[in-house]
């Protein structure tokens, strides 16, 4: 079965830690994405390298073109899900992408390979939802949960069109924009999923920017769960930068732990 998230009250917000793949290594993001996990991550979203990510900002860009220089590929980013699914079986896994490494793979390829591996849900950021009939059945055909972005700027109608789609959760964006931490939370995003409650009763999960842990406690107080990425992948370059990559997974644990020790404990789980 899809993903599906359970929201409990007044346990939130829950995890979505996002990694791109291959950086610093292969071996290395699979120790992350564990490491992760345990310290309390709900669920990870394993991002595939890609050349022009336009919808990322410059920590993530860089992360991308670390792993391409690794020789990184959609199918290692498969291999990956599969080893996290083996290990532990529990947590949520989708595929983070940009739609050119799924077309090249093949569409349908890539979800039976997906399927095969345990993925629960995919996430390609240029996909819009009014060009997607093919890409959604696909995804339907392999049991995998179509999740989509939601902007501040897209109007109600479009709104009721992702959430009618959308499976597992709906992925709110905080602000326009590329990704990238910030010093405070846009306060576009309080009312942007506002606007999603009246068309799903999915979980919201708010991404874009949040990269502390006054950050994650604030998305609580309004969503189901707050999306971190490039706040870890700044972490993890940091600890390339310092020769030191292995120590990447103990770093992002730390990290993890530090926003779980607030009164709020995870709101999402996986069946």
């Amino acid at each position: 079965m899809p993903i599906r998230f359970i929201p409990k009250p007044q346990s939130r917000p829950g995890l979505v830690a996002y990694l791109t793949v291959g950086d610093p290594d292969l071996t290395t993001t699979r120790d992350i994405a564990l490491a992760a996990i345990d310290a309390g991550a709900d669920v990870i979203e394993l991002g595939v390298p890609f050349s022009d990510p336009l919808a990322d900002g410059p920590v993530i860009q860089r992360a991308s073109e670390r792993a391409l220089r690794h020789g990184t590929t959609l199918g290692d980013v498969l291999a990956i899900a599969a080893d996290l699914r083996r290990q532990r079986p529990d947590s949520g896994l989708v595929i983070f992408s940009y739609f050119n490494p799924i077309l090249r793979f093949g569409l349908e390829r890539f979800c039976s390979a997906a399927e095969q591996a345990g993925v629960d849900g995919v996430l390609v950021t240029d996909m819009i939802v009014e060009e997607a009939g093919e890409y959604l059945a696909s995804l339907e055909r392999h049991h995998l949960a179509p999740i989509f972005l939601a902007a501040p700027t897209s109007p109600d109608e479009r709104l009721k069109r992702i959430a009618a789609v959308s499976q597992g959760f709906v992925y709110a964006i905080s602000r326009t924009g590329i990704t990238g931490t910030q010093q405070s939370l846009a306060t576009e995003a309080e009312a942007l999923v506002s606007r999603l409650r009246r068309y799903t009763d999915l979980p919201i999960a708010v991404g874009f920017g949040i990269s502390n842990a006054e950050h994650f406690a604030a998305v609580g107080e309004f969503a189901d769960a707050a999306v971190i990425g490039s706040a870890l992948v700044r972490i993890i370059e940091q600890d390339i930068e310092r020769a030191a990559p292995q120590e990447a997974p103990s770093s992002i644990g730390r990290f993890i732990e530090g926003l779980r020790t607030g009164p709020r404990a995870p709101v999402l789980q996986v069946r």
